[in-house]
């Protein structure tokens, strides 16, 4: 049977990306990795869709598929700021300073410099990366971000 006319039966799809990105924003971390897993499903291992995946097990408390899911997106593109700030924050929950100190100066290097917050990152991983031991109050001050709509979103709620 055809469509009414002018009708259509075609049912217009909801991006992955977008859902998680706002589930993500809402603070409902386990619809948001369904919402990227799907347009994983759909759009394939983007560098977007690994990063966000990467984002989500990380504000699941799953630090080491996080750091893998991140560590793949910079497979795909090295230069993604993104996920090299978001690697470096799973780093730090890990105590691995030195190594997040990395990802926080390329992170900051490939944006220029224009975000606030990464710089932040970065001053506080070189703090704790020349430090014995840091107070663990500064050390959930880190900041995750996201991409969405072509700009970089910056999450500040705690860790």
């Amino acid at each position: 049977m055809a469509p009414a006319s002018g009708g259509t039966d075609v049912v217009e799809a909801v991006d992955g990306l977008i859902v998680g990105h706002r589930a993500m924003a809402a603070g409902e971390y386990e619809i948001a990795l369904r919402a990227y897993h799907r347009a994983a499903a759909t759009e394939g291992a983007t560098v977007d869709v690994l990063s966000a995946i990467g984002s989500a097990n990380l504000r699941l408390g799953r630090l080491q598929q996080a750091e893998q899911d991140l560590r793949r997106a910079l497979e795909k593109d090295e230069t993604f700021v993104p996920a090299h700030n978001n690697l470096g924050v799973t780093l730090a929950e890990q105590g691995k300073w030195g190594e997040a100190s990395l990802h926080f100066r390329n992170a900051f290097a490939y944006d220029s410099g224009r975000s606030g917050e990464i710089r932040d990152n970065l001053r506080l991983a070189i703090e704790n990366s020349q430090q014995t031991g840091y107070d663990t109050d500064e050390a959930f001050q880190l900041l995750l971000m996201r991409r969405g709509s072509g700009r970089y979103l910056l999450l500040s709620t705690p860790l």
